[in-house]
């Protein structure tokens, strides 16, 4: 098992923040855990980041999967909420 650093932890971190710093507010389709889909506000922020700090974003839950070529990427809820307490942490 891989022991992730604290660096790693710090970029996942910061790339988190930056995502959500400059996101903005659309309407968009999110599939719930049985299926369905529903119109709701979402977050979107270009995913101009590396693509294996995506992916571990990903798998923790804080951006929805990629099902397209999107140049966007759609920042969860959890993510948000995760996001704002890095607000406070990094920026206040």
């Amino acid at each position: 098992m891989k022991v992730r650093s604290s660096y790693e932890k710090n970029i996942e971190e910061l790339t988190l923040l930056l995502m959500y710093l400059t996101a903005w507010d659309d309407n968009g389709y999110i599939e719930d855990e049985i299926g369905n889909i529903k119109e709701t506000k979402i977050k979107n922020c270009w995913k101009g980041y590396d693509f294996d700090v995506l992916n571990k974003l990903t798998e923790k839950g804080l951006l929805y999967p990629a099902k397209y070529k999107n140049k966007s990427v759609t920042i969860t809820k959890d993510g948000e909420i995760i996001a704002k307490k890095l607000v406070e942490k990094y920026l206040r």
